[in-house]
């Protein structure tokens, strides 16, 4: 009939409909250590995760307490090394990130190397800049349960930004 709106089935490409199901964003929490802060490697560390497309959804600087790194550190607590690493936490200010991005907890792993620095390797964030276990600039969550337990450690549900940038179109494709 001319004139007459297309139906649906005059819109759709030929072939079979395939849905793509695409990946879930994934968020994590980032701590830019004493070492980090005192050595002002914030910005250079900051820039990494941004160049490889993650997106800061929260940021902010603290001076973590004895109490917040009780609560952090919950599973060291009572090893022999605790107080050693309680003391380097509150020493200096501490930069809180969430970052979020496809596979984020394990790319930002990948990205940060093996947590002592003399054993990571170049290219990596311990590689290229620390050469310490402890003093290794960068804590990052290990797996979705800790991120979710961590960034509520740090972040109120209202201090979120969430926006998809532009540039994360040319970041992946639309399938991924």
């Amino acid at each position: 009939m001319p004139g007459a709106a297309p139906s649906r089935s005059d819109c759709l490409p030929p072939g079979p409909i395939v849905f793509v199901k695409r990946p879930e964003m994934q968020r994590t929490l980032i701590l830019l250590k004493p070492d980090c802060f005192q050595r002002r490697l914030v910005g250079e560390i900051i820039a990494r995760f941004e160049r490889k497309g993650l997106n800061i959804v929260a940021m902010k600087l603290i001076q973590i307490t004895p109490e917040l790194s009780a609560k952090h550190y919950a599973e060291h607590a009572e090893k022999p090394f605790y107080p050693s690493l309680e003391e380097f936490i509150t020493s200096a200010p501490v930069v809180a990130l969430a970052l979020e991005g496809l596979e984020a907890i394990s790319v930002v792993r990948e990205m940060l190397g093996a947590t002592n620095g003399l054993k990571a390797a170049p290219g990596t964030i311990r590689g290229d800049f620390s050469s310490s276990r402890q003093m290794n600039l960068v804590h990052a969550s290990d797996s979705p349960e800790s991120a979710e337990r961590e960034l509520a450690l740090y972040f109120g549900e209202t201090e979120f930004c969430d926006s998809e940038q532009e540039l994360a179109r040319f970041m992946r494709a639309a399938d991924e």
